[in-house]
């Protein structure tokens, strides 16, 4: 393929590549752009003549991402991701009033976004100002008002914490994948997808549910979000949070053959200062709870 030396390729072609791979189809990406099909393979294109190579094997009518088109993907991914918020920050920036909320990557990502018009809705005059970001926080060094975390490291003395809802995980991945998980010995044959972030997952799983994990094929990947990536795209089966799986599962891109278990942990709120005290904080943290129930995800216990 001859590769066309014009620098990084136009955002919408991007945009396109991404999430064709995402979602593993052109047509969902055209839906979900709100382009035409003929729009997103001519998109698909471009990106394979920016980098003089083919990124996707075509075949039965449908398109299968090789390896390094996951790869990009990913990273265009989080690119975008940073995009958004460095655009988001210039918006606010002049805006004393702007919560600056830090969420884990993923959950932000998958859960948290989609869902943030409903914060306009409830709560008009507070704005949020989003950061990715995981682990202990300094929310001094780095001008960050709350976080949300999941309670896996040790908090700092002096903070209040607000406890949103308990952690559930178990194995997702394409539904006819799932239509061959008859019982847990049957994923013998299948990838056990396992990312860095969470190297305990599928032991953490097998413990919660007294369950004997076969034998299989392994691949670990770097971030949480490949993951999920993969198994949407027939990959494998990973281990996911609900909360994080939650629209694939109700959009059809993911099925979960055995349920969800809780893990130990839960997600919680975490502030300098007292909810009660900003009432701007207090908003937020009301908005997430109410998101939480409607989502019907599980209570922090």
């Amino acid at each position: 393929m001859e590769r066309i030396q014009f620098g990084i390729p136009p955002l919408t072609a991007l945009r396109a590549f991404e999430a064709a791979v995402r979602l593993g189809s052109v047509t969902a990406a055209a839906r979900e752009l709100h382009f035409t099909h003929g729009a997103v393979s001519r998109h698909l294109k471009v990106i394979e003549s920016s980098l003089g190579r083919a990124l996707f094997e075509r075949r039965n009518r449908g398109i299968h991402p090789t390896p390094a088109a996951r790869q990009l993907a990913g990273g265009i991914a989080e690119a975008l991701e940073r995009l958004e918020r460095e655009l988001e920050r210039a918006r606010v920036e002049d805006d004393q009033t702007a919560v600056v909320l830090s969420c884990e990557p993923t959950l932000l990502m998958r859960w948290l976004i989609p869902r943030l018009p409903a914060l306009s809705q409830t709560a008009p005059d507070v704005s949020c100002r989003l950061l990715a970001a995981g682990g202990p926080v300094a929310f001094r060094r780095d001008g960050v008002d709350i976080a949300l975390r999941r309670d896996d490291f040790r908090v700092e003395r002096g903070l209040h914490t607000a406890a949103l809802m308990a952690e559930q995980a178990g194995p997702v991945c394409r539904p006819e994948i799932a239509a061959r998980l008859r019982t847990p010995a049957d994923l013998a044959g299948f990838t056990l997808l396992h990312t860095a972030t969470r190297p305990r997952a599928w032991d953490a799983w097998a413990e919660a549910t007294d369950t004997e994990l076969p034998a299989a094929h392994h691949e670990h990947l770097e971030h949480f979000y490949l993951t999920l990536q993969a198994a949407s795209a027939g990959l494998g089966v990973a281990i996911a949070s609900r909360a994080m799986a939650l629209d694939d599962l109700g959009g059809g891109q993911l099925a979960a053959p055995f349920g969800f278990a809780p893990d130990g942990s839960r997600y919680v709120l975490l502030s300098p200062t007292a909810f009660e005290d900003e009432p701007a904080h207090g908003a937020v943290l009301d908005w997430l709870r109410a998101a939480i129930r409607t989502d019907g995800l599980a209570p922090p216990g």
